[in-house]
């Protein structure tokens, strides 16, 4: 017990340091994970139990799968059917220049994850790798403002402070930069869009690759991001491309 209370204590004085470190430096994506370590809490303890409480759920905690290998095999997704979710998949990281095991060397600067039950270390590190492919499969782009609503859909998914932080410092930035843009209303439609839609994390997804996105999508009850499409429109048309400051993050 007292080893569970340790491994999930919130650490705030250290997630204030990191997103100091991160404010300077917007690259460094190990700050992001340390943020992410300092504030979980019990979000994967709880995580896990819920992924106990469905068949799907269970399978894949007693097989845990490494959906990292499936996402690196580019032979295999180039093989895919076109307009699948793998193929869509491997248009998004090329264009992208993103590789699936991008974020493991980063995610090891932050190595108290390490210290959970195998569980939860086997769910961390799955809910870190299917960041990219949950930009696929939620339509969100990589600007600045895409990754703040991806970040509100995955928080929305299965709750945690870090992620909340890091949307909210983001949010405040956001303002500041396109005050024209109601960056409030578009986070709020990715928490929203996450309670509508099946949760992912109990789903195999990398069993699903081979199947058409569209079909996925209307099966899973993932609505397009109107309010974040508009958004986008609004600044592209105004020329600011917006470069992502929010790194990808795992739970």
């Amino acid at each position: 017990m007292m080893t569970n209370w340790w491994n999930n204590r919130v650490q705030p004085l250290a997630a204030l340091a990191a997103m100091r470190r991160l404010i300077a430096n917007p690259d460094a994506t190990g700050e992001v994970f340390r943020i992410i370590e300092a504030l979980k809490g019990d979000s994967l303890q709880r995580a896990v139990v819920r992924l106990g409480q469905s068949e799907t759920g269970r399978t894949l905690l007693a097989q845990r799968p490494d959906i990292v290998t499936r996402l690196s095999d580019r032979d295999y997704l180039r093989s895919l059917p076109a307009g699948s979710l793998g193929w869509h998949y491997l248009q998004f990281v090329e264009s992208q220049q993103l590789s699936a095991d991008g974020l493991v060397a980063a995610s090891d600067e932050a190595p108290g994850r390490r210290r959970l039950p195998a569980d939860q270390q086997w769910l961390g590190a799955r809910l870190r790798d299917i960041h990219d492919l949950q930009h696929v499969l939620t339509g969100y782009g990589r600007d600045e403002l895409g990754e703040l609503c991806l970040l509100s859909f995955m928080t929305g998914q299965t709750h945690n402070r870090g992620i909340n932080f890091i949307v909210f410092m983001g949010r405040r930035q956001f303002r500041r930069q396109a005050p024209e843009i109601d960056v409030d209303a578009c986070v709020a439609e990715g928490a929203e869009l996450a309670r509508r839609c099946r949760w992912l994390p109990a789903l195999p997804l990398e069993d699903y690759l081979p199947q058409p996105l569209d079909s996925l999508r209307r099966e899973w009850a993932l609505e397009p991001p109107r309010r974040y499409l508009a958004a986008r429109a609004l600044l592209d048309g105004a020329g600011m491309t917006g470069v992502a400051t929010v790194a990808p993050v795992p739970q």
